[in-house]
């Protein structure tokens, strides 16, 4: 999957506590701005939401960032969300998601993220992915069919997440990535939530229909490259072609 480099990278550099809650806080402004406030008939604003608990954000940001999202306080949201698309060293393809209030000043700050592999034009990779719904999800069954839960939620592909490739994923729980049409993944979300599944990403996402094949030097390279586009405070999401 194209952003599981993330996961290993956290083992020797975690992002700082004030980074994680401001990206937490924007993902959840942000759902409330495309699906409305209300995290009941919102899967991706209930899986922020969720996930932000997780990380002890405090329910206080959490409603601010609600309102700020939905337009219901003094506090509007005004964000642009402007794709970068271009490759890592090695060449590997990349697609990265902005979300800012100033694109003037994320712009130059993207493109020199950048100087170590190459920025391309919009468009210029886009092609080498497919453009899908993605729910990850856990239950306590262990048992549980994820094929069956799939085929019962209208998933189109499902594979198996562990708590190694995800760690919103607990050690002790089993857990799947669901794979669906953009226009299903709110329904997805429902049906795994009511039928024993806790939800823990509900997203439009970036799936690599190729992998890029590195050693293990190599990778490490790409991963401190894909590490400095994740850290900057306006990337909201890094889709990488890499395993």
């Amino acid at each position: 999957m194209g952003r599981q480099w993330l996961h290993a990278k956290r083992e020797v550099a975690n992002l700082r506590k004030g980074a994680v809650v401001g990206k937490l806080t924007k993902e959840i402004a942000v759902a409330a701005k495309l699906g409305g406030a209300d995290p009941d008939s919102n899967a991706r604003l209930f899986a922020a939401v969720e996930k932000a608990r997780r990380n002890s954000v405090t329910r206080d940001a959490i409603e601010r960032a609600i309102k700020k999202g939905a337009g219901l306080g003094d506090e509007k949201m005004v964000m642009e969300h402007v794709v970068f698309e271009g490759y890592t060293p090695h060449k590997v393809a990349v697609i990265v998601e902005v979300l800012t209030d100033n694109n003037n000043r994320t712009a130059p700050e993207i493109r020199v993220l950048f100087k170590k592999g190459q920025l391309g034009a919009p468009g210029s990779n886009k092609f080498l992915f497919e453009n899908v719904g993605i729910v990850e999800a856990h239950t306590e069954k262990m048992d549980a069919d994820i094929e069956e839960a799939a085929i019962e939620a209208g998933a189109n592909e499902v594979e198996p997440l562990s708590h190694e490739k995800n760690d919103d994923i607990p050690a002790d729980r089993k857990g799947a990535r669901f794979i669906t049409d953009r226009t299903a993944t709110a329904a997805v979300s429902k049906w795994l939530s009511s039928n024993g599944w806790n939800v823990v990403t509900s997203e439009i996402g970036y799936i690599p229909k190729q992998c890029a094949e590195l050693s293990e030097a190599q990778l490490a390279e790409v991963g401190e490259f894909l590490q400095g586009l994740e850290d900057h405070d306006d990337v909201h999401r890094v889709w990488a072609a890499l395993k």
